[in-house]
């Protein structure tokens, strides 16, 4: 009776055969103790193209879109080493007894394995499902006490295939319909389910940031006993206000008459699901979303921790009996930290342990195996999980919130203070200090001499999205929010899942639709272009992309028929070809108006606002000087929101220059893969024929010309 196993990558397969004894090597599997044990290299089975369908779509044109296929197929990966896998792997499959699924324990792990098993025509043999949380040897041992059959985790390969034919459709359909409309020879506009509303979500906050006008503002401040004390009314817009505000107040005793304290506690902070642990390491160390994922996968195939591709922040029940041991062995590294818990009576508090919030697998913790000589990224996320996980059993920080307030001369003041009466599970992270001033005692009624002042200030702009911020935007479908226990309640329809997020983020910049400098994320011209030629919100919504997923979620639960979510994504397939047609066709809608938000429509002598009868008077014209502005270069205009200098060269003919955000010039007057700074064309050279002078060598804000 042979029983075939099949994990996910070769390194998982050697540790389940060791388990099990099975030594004998072979090309491309293990076998011993009546098991074989082999692997796939990830995903070896991908669906077709459109092409291996129906040749004639190997040409991509308007008329044959949309292409949803009836009945999708399946095909191997092309390179040479994922076909002899494969073949491996079916030839095994067909001599098996029963087939034991040993891939990644969630949702694209069902999905490698199943399109295996679907194209190997394999489906109706007896199928078990192996579902580890971690490589340790007891971890292994329990996931095969407690093998389950394979028809219980239909429903997640219902969502998995939903996830992977809908990004199929939308993708094809989208990418190829923009293509086809706005591209120019040899660029591809790649619009995804997934990866469009993420650009959308960057290439708004860019924006936002500017046409951010700062504004000045002043503050009426005073200093008594050291205390800083701010002005109980609003700040002033105005310096001369300020001014006079504080003259009243000069030479005045300052007395207080109000003091309040309140004591707060601040719990523990949760356990890591990988998205916050992905956010925290971009915040302490810079590391980016795809480098922490890959430094945890090792660190759990290394055995080090439970598996990392979770969403939940909690554990399961059965887990209480295994934590203390866990302390145990982690105190001959963390002596000083754990002494600190009584392993007899941990406090698995709702915040810790609770069912109803693992689906497929509980958070991140350490397995308790000790690693040695861990270095750089891998010794900050081992100690990262480790230290969070202790903390998640130390008791509550408490603070003392003291409010004050004073007046002088009639002149309300207030201040606040923050006094730590124990830190608790703060004595952990000591870089978190507070921001908060410790007051001294006040007392009511007491008075004396004060140090009034203004202090002058400056609006501040939106912060470019980091890692970190965009992960979360991502996890709340954009929805910026810090408290812990509200975002688990939004990341039912979260964009993405913990799983993608890194490699969604990645596929944007290796697109350089976006780019990344240090720990900031920002959109290239390249990706705004595209952002400005999809005009259909729908298709940049970050709200609908996050209702998807929690269909998709619903499907996993048995909760939502997958025909019914496909069903949805033709529909919506549909839409958007008829939208982005109906964009193409009618070039007279070229865009919005940056006035008043109404359409931009191409006029004989120019591009107007629609709203004209109602008193808009902005306009771009169509011959500007000695240049014709193009619809395409039209859209782009109104997409920065900057007017773009026109400049002859001889050696180049004619170009339309702009400085773009960042002090780059372009010409906007050949195609975005084509385009160069300024420098290639020569700025002093230009410069001399005074065809571009420094004096106008910025972008200047678009307005009527």
């Amino acid at each position: 009776m042979a029983k075939v196993i099949l994990a996910e990558k070769p390194s998982v397969g050697r540790d389940i055969a060791a388990f099990l004894g099975a030594t004998k090597k072979y090309d491309g599997y293990l076998e011993g103790n009546g098991y074989i044990v082999t692997w796939a290299f990830g995903h070896l089975v991908t669906l077709k193209k459109p092409d291996e369908y129906d040749p004639k779509l190997k040409r991509w044109s308007l008329d044959t879109l949309p292409f949803i296929p009836e009945t999708f197929k399946l095909t191997t990966v092309g390179n040479p080493g994922s076909k002899k896998q494969y073949g491996i792997i079916k030839k095994l499959f067909k001599s098996a007894d029963e087939i034991i699924c040993a891939t990644d324990a969630g949702r694209e792990g069902e999905l490698i394995f199943r399109y295996i098993l679907a194209m190997s025509g394999c489906e109706k043999k007896p199928i078990k499902r192996l579902w580890l949380n971690s490589l340790t040897e007891e971890a292994i041992k329990d996931a095969f006490d407690n093998l389950k059959p394979g028809d219980d985790y239909n429903n997640l390969y219902a969502a998995a295939r939903c996830r992977s034919e809908s990004d199929w459709i939308v993708g094809l359909n989208a990418t190829r319909s923009y293509t086809v409309q706005h591209g120019r020879k040899g660029i591809l506009w790649s619009v995804g389910r997934v990866q469009t509303p993420v650009l959308a979500m960057i290439a708004r906050r860019d924006d936002d940031i500017r046409a951010f006008v700062p504004e000045l503002f002043w503050e009426l401040m005073t200093n008594y006993r050291d205390a800083v004390f701010e002005y109980s009314g609003k700040r002033f817009m105005e310096k001369d206000k300020a001014e006079d505000k504080l003259s009243k107040i000069q030479g005045h005793p300052f007395a207080i008459t109000k003091v309040k304290t309140k004591k707060e506690t601040v719990a523990p902070p949760m356990l890591y699901d990988l998205t916050e642990l992905q956010r925290d390491m971009n915040r302490r160390y810079g590391m980016s979303a795809a480098d922490t994922l890959k430094e945890v996968q090792t660190l759990y195939e290394s055995k080090y921790i439970t598996y990392p591709r979770t969403d939940s922040r909690f554990l399961t029940n059965d887990m209480k009996g295994k934590v203390p041991a866990i302390f145990s062995s982690l105190s001959k590294i963390k002596d000083k930290e754990i002494s600190q818990l009584d392993l007899n009576n941990l406090p698995f508090s709702k915040r810790i342990v609770d069912n109803k919030k693992v689906t497929d697998h509980h958070a991140i913790i350490p397995t308790g195996k000790i690693p040695h000589n861990l270095s750089g990224y891998s010794n900050n996320v081992y100690d990262a999980i480790v230290t969070q996980t202790i903390a998640a059993f130390y008791p509550p920080c408490l603070k003392d919130i003291t409010n004050v307030e004073g007046v002088t001369n009639d002149v309300t003041f207030k201040a606040k203070g923050v006094h730590i009466t124990s830190p608790g599970w703060m004595t952990l992270f000591p870089h978190k200090k507070s921001d908060k001033q410790e007051l001294p005692k006040f007392t009511v009624g007491e008075s004396g001499d004060h140090k009034p002042y203004v202090k002058e200030g400056k609006t501040k702009p939106p912060k470019h999205f980091t890692e970190n911020s965009l992960l979360g935007a991502m996890e709340t479908a954009g929805k910026m929010v810090d408290d812990e226990e509200l975002r688990e309640a939004l990341k039912e329809k979260g964009i993405g899942t913990p799983a993608t997020r890194a490699s969604i983020i990645e596929t944007l910049i290796s697109r350089k639709y976006i780019e990344r400098n240090k720990k900031t994320l920002s959109v290239t011209n390249f990706g705004r272009y595209l952002y400005a030629i999809i005009q259909d919100h729908s298709l940049k919504s970050p709200e609908l992309t996050g209702e998807w997923e929690s269909k998709l979620r619903e499907i996993e639960q048995g909760k939502l028929a997958p025909e019914r979510f496909m069903e949805s994504i033709a529909s919506f397939t549909k839409d958007i070809i008829q939208q982005s047609t109906m964009w193409s066709v009618d070039a007279k809608i070229i865009g919005i108006c940056p006035k008043c938000g109404k359409h931009i429509i191409e006029g004989r002598r120019g591009y107007g606002c629609s709203g004209w009868k109602e008193g808009c008077t902005f306009v771009l014209w169509k011959e500007y000087k000695t240049l014709t502005l193009r619809i395409a270069q039209a859209r782009e205009l109104l997409q920065r929101k900057i007017l773009l200098h026109p400049v002859m060269l001889p050696e180049q003919g004619s170009a339309i220059l702009c400085m773009t955000e960042k002090g780059n010039i372009i010409d906007i007057s050949v195609p975005v893969s084509q385009r160069k700074p300024f420098e290639a064309y020569g700025k002093s050279r230009v410069r001399r024929q005074n065809n571009y002078p420094a004096a106008t060598a910025r972008a200047t804000k678009i307005k009527e010309q």
